[in-house]
Parts: structure tokens; C-alpha cells; sequence
């Protein structure tokens, strides 16, 4: 199952953020106190029982990775050992066993070679999304922990997050719905936290905009992120800033991007709070950012019924989004100098 195989015949340049089924994935069991070898398995079905705490309590957890194909035909995974940590926090948050970091890589690259056919080709734009997750499984009724749990990686093919022709400028709009509580799960990577937003992006999309904008669940003032990435913000006096929150994602993307900013753009990067309202004319250039979206620059923000233009026009990518983009996805696809070691071959 681990050797190169011939491509599958998909139109790779015309791919969505879409499921696609691919061959194999990555199955794991933890019961009794400990997990088992795991294997790759065909079956894309999960079988459950009706009383898991992962079906009524959302006890379960998820990554979000991708694989990219080098110019030179290498398969590169970006800073997996931080996806590991990731999941692995939240698994202690919901009182999860911890995946093991070298099962979790292991399960990635394993998952990865036993679908070599489905990663999308060097210069296609496309990549393969990877997903660990880690659900509460078995027998249970009452409020409390499961005690058996499943690690699964499945991959699938795709396209942009947000489809576009060359690096595509989104819309925001401030939502009325809190994403978070200041002492919740905001900062973890769990399902519920997604769920909740299902509806604030909804409104956002019927008024005009990509993705909703959430800000503070105490104040209402400061930003947290958008539906589905984190924010990052170039501002007129030459900083470089992303929101200092506990109620956020710790994206590895934006931590990425504020690296490059400052080590290599050589700006004042900075965590802090944003006061959307206060600070908004001040922005010179925005972003959301993340596994899936990458670097999505933000033309608009619709703020109390009142569309602010951060860049120019608001249809314009401006030149510090686009270069930090063409540098870390320069850096993912291994065109660029990998200055601080991110980047993982998948060995074949």
C-alpha cells in the first residue's frame, strides 16, 4: 500500500474543499487504558454505538494538515509535531486519552503513502487535506467521559478553501452570535466550537460577506477570529499584529506567518488586543489564515450595518498578504528555502 502508484485521472485544477473518498486511512482503539497498534483499513464507514459520548456530549476532537507535492516529486507534511500538540491538548480538555506524537505522525505518513494515487501534482494548486480525529466511543447514557475512543486519519483531495483565481480577497461581517466563552473550549480544536458557528456564517453569507467575524464574548469589542481561520493585521504604522485571546484557535498557520513577518518582512509582529471599532482605520491590510484557507486577504469588514474597505478598493491584495503567501506557501511546497526546519518528508 506504500508504494507510488500512477495518478488517479481527476481534473486537479478544477478541485473544491470537497470530500473525496480516497483508498485507505488510519484506524485506532483505545480501551482498558491503552491503545492498540492500528491498522490501515478500506472501509470509510464508522460504526458507533448509539450511546457514544462523541454522538451527545461532542466528546471528540480533529486536526487539519495537508500534504503537498514538491517541484523536485518529494511529499512534504508542514509542522506536523505542532498538530500532534494541538490535538493532544484537547484531548486533555475533554478528558481524552492522548494520541502518542510518534503513533500520530506515523499515522499521517502511513495514511498519506497508502494514497499516494489521490495527492494532487506539483503546480495544480491543489493539495491533499489530511484529518486526524479522536472521538468518544462505546457504550454510555449518563454526562461523563467515554471509555473506549477511536484515532482515525483520513485524507481527501482539494482544492482552495475559498475558489478564486490566484490569491482571492474575502469579505467579513461582524457577528452578533459569541463563538466563545472567555473560559471555554474557544481555544481548542474540538467539533462543538464549529457546530455553534454553522449559523453565524449563514448570516454573514446572506449579508454580502465570506465568513463571519467574531469578536469578544465579554466586551463585544476586541477580535477574536473569523468563522473558520485566524486574523492576522498589517497596520499603517508598519506593525504587524494578530489578536491575544484564550478564547481562539492557537493556529499554526498565523504562528507561522508571524515568523516570517517578523524574521524575514522584518516588521514589529505583536499579540494583543484589537479593538475592531477603534482600530479598523488604521488597518492597512488584513488576512484570515489557516490550514485550509492559507492566507485569504480581507478587502471588506462589515461592521454595524456599515462596510469598511481595509486595502485600497477592497478588491485589491496588497503587497505584504501577497508576499507573506508566496513566502510560507513557498516554504510548504518546498521552492523556498526552508529556514526553520518546518517542513516533513513523507518517505516512500
Amino acid at each position: 500500500m506504500d508504494a507510488k502508484v500512477n495518478k488517479q485521472q481527476l481534473n486537479w485544477t478544477e478541485l473544491g474543499f470537497q470530500y473525496h473518498r480516497t483508498d485507505y486511512r488510519f484506524c485506532a482503539q483505545y480501551s482498558s487504558g491503552s491503545w492498540n497498534r492500528g491498522e490501515m483499513i478500506a472501509s470509510e464507514v464508522i460504526q458507533v454505538h448509539e450511546g457514544a459520548p462523541a454522538l451527545h456530549y461532542a466528546q471528540q476532537c480533529f486536526e487539519g494538515m495537508k500534504a503537498q507535492t514538491a517541484a523536485d516529486g518529494r511529499v512534504l507534511l508542514f509542522r506536523p509535531d505542532l498538530n500532534s500538540e494541538r490535538m493532544n491538548m484537547a484531548a486533555s480538555r475533554l478528558l481524552m486519552p492522548e494520541v502518542p506524537r510518534k503513533m500520530f505522525i506515523d499515522a499521517v505518513q502511513e495514511t498519506v503513502r497508502a494514497n499516494y494515487s489521490w495527492i494532487p501534482p506539483y503546480g495544480s494548486g491543489a493539495s491533499l487535506y489530511i484529518r486526524p480525529m479522536l472521538i468518544g466511543v462505546g457504550e454510555n447514557l449518563g454526562l461523563r467521559p467515554a471509555q473506549q475512543f477511536e484515532f482515525r486519519v483520513f485524507v481527501s483531495p482539494v482544492g482552495p478553501y475559498y475558489k478564486s483565481d490566484g490569491l482571492g480577497v474575502i469579505s467579513l461581517a461582524v457577528s452578533e452570535i459569541d463563538r466563545a466563552a472567555p473560559n471555554g473550549t474557544g481555544c481548542y480544536k474540538v467539533g462543538a466550537n464549529y457546530a455553534g458557528g454553522l449559523l453565524a456564517t449563514r448570516k454573514a453569507q446572506d449579508k454580502g460577506a465570506h465568513e463571519a467575524l467574531y469578536l469578544d464574548s465579554a466586551e463585544g469589542r476586541y477580535i477574536d477570529e473569523a468563522g473558520s481561520a485566524n486574523i492576522v493585521i498589517a497596520m499603517k504604522d508598519g506593525s504587524f499584529i494578530t489578536p491575544n485571546s484564550n478564547a481562539i484557535l492557537p493556529s499554526i498557520t498565523r504562528k507561522s506567518l508571524m515568523v516570517i513577518a517578523r524574521e524575514q518582512l522584518h516588521l514589529k509582529t505583536e499579540a494583543r488586543p484589537i479593538d475592531l471599532r477603534l482600530e479598523i482605520s488604521q488597518f492597512e491590510e488584513a488576512a484570515a489564515c489557516g490550514t485550509a484557507a492559507v492566507l485569504a486577504p480581507v478587502g471588506r469588514i462589515l461592521v454595524d450595518q456599515q462596510w469598511h474597505a481595509i486595502y485600497k478598493d477592497g478588491q485589491t491584495v496588497g503587497p505584504i498578504m501577497q508576499e507573506l503567501y508566496d513566502r510560507l506557501v513557498g516554504i510548504q511546497m518546498g521552492e523556498l528555502s526552508d529556514a526553520f526546519d518546518w517542513c516533513h518528508e513523507v518517505k516512500f
